[in-house]
């Protein structure tokens, strides 16, 4: 019961931390990406690295990195972001393994206590010479019985969780692939415009002879 009970601290310590950094790393792609359309299409890309840096996440980090390559070809920058996103999914799968492994450990404990208490009461009955009574059979079985039902509380919410977790991680994988596209073809649309505020002049008319 004491190992089961670490078990569920460190479960819900992991799960705490887990809804803690998807919760601060959550943006909104849409509004995000709007601003920094603008930013784009005006050609300042060293406000727009800022804005980025501002809002530090896998997403942003993604689009950081396809910004300071703007220079180069869509396939490169294709490239750059999934590269970038690749990096990225490491730091969002970080200790669900362990979440997981807890869900999945922590009944066979259970059931492990369950097995050496239940050995242990026959052990008790052996050592009477067979006289016991059902008062004493039953109470070594019923303690035997709480490891079990300790594991399985614990590993259920493990289990909820982990899914939970699973769920936030696809979605931010998704929204860090929407941003990924989204910044390429933002790039590459605005990659041959010209940069606002400059006027071209067209060439200077030929000056006429003064005997004309």
């Amino acid at each position: 019961m004491w190992l089961i009970l670490f078990c569920s601290v460190l479960a819900g310590a992991v799960f705490l931390e887990r809804v803690t950094y998807f919760h601060r790393v959550s943006i909104r792609v849409g509004e995000f990406m709007r601003g920094l359309a603008n930013l784009i299409q005006d050609r300042r890309f060293a406000e727009a690295q800022m804005e980025c840096a501002s809002s530090p996440s896998p997403i942003t980090r993604v689009i950081h990195a396809a910004i300071i390559r703007h220079q180069s070809s869509r396939s490169e920058l294709k490239d750059i972001v999934q590269e970038a996103g690749q990096l990225e999914v490491p730091r969002l799968e970080r200790r669900l393994g362990m979440l997981a492994t807890i869900a999945f450990v922590t009944p066979l404990i259970g059931l492990l206590g369950t097995v050496v208490g239940l050995i242990e009461s026959f052990v008790n009955v052996t050592s009477q010479s067979g006289f016991a009574s059902a008062t004493d059979i039953a109470s070594g079985i019923y303690q035997s019985l709480l490891t079990t039902a300790g594991g399985l509380v614990v590993a259920i919410p493990c289990a909820v969780g982990y899914s939970y977790l699973s769920a936030r991680v696809n979605a931010l994988m998704h929204d860090m692939e929407r941003a990924g596209i989204e910044i390429v073809n933002l790039i590459s649309e605005n990659r041959h415009l010209p940069a606002p505020g400059i006027i071209e002049f067209g060439p200077a008319p030929a000056r006429r002879q003064s005997g004309d």
